[in-house]
């Protein structure tokens, strides 16, 4: 069979289903509902704010269940830091590639909405 006579890849497996079996980047993160919410509230905290996962829960408008099954996933992906040396843990927005990559692309499409 030659390469031009091949079928397209997508006719082959679902590529929906193959892409939710192994997510990645912005897929990863977004696969569970309730983390773009929790992103999307992060976003909103003023820069340096420090929360715990009550405090994260009642910004977002979920519960603390909710913030603590992601929270880890959060952690994993350098979205948020744990402040070290707090009892009971307190996390902060991390400085991180990923978190300045979502807040630009939070005022893109902020703007474009405009």
């Amino acid at each position: 069979m030659s390469e031009s006579s091949r079928t397209h890849p997508a006719e082959d497996t679902d590529t929906k289903e193959a892409r939710l079996e192994n997510p990645s980047g912005v897929l990863h993160l977004f696969q569970h509902e309730s983390v773009p919410i929790l992103i999307d509230a992060i976003l909103t905290l003023p820069p340096g704010r420090e929360f715990n996962k009550t405090e994260l829960a009642e910004h977002a408008g979920v519960t603390r269940q909710t913030v603590s099954n992601y929270i880890d996933l959060l952690l994993e992906t350098d979205v948020v830091e744990e402040v070290p040396n707090t009892s009971p843990r307190r996390y902060r927005v991390a400085k991180s590639d990923v978190v300045k990559e979502l807040f630009e692309l939070n005022s893109a499409l902020n703007a474009a909405g405009e």
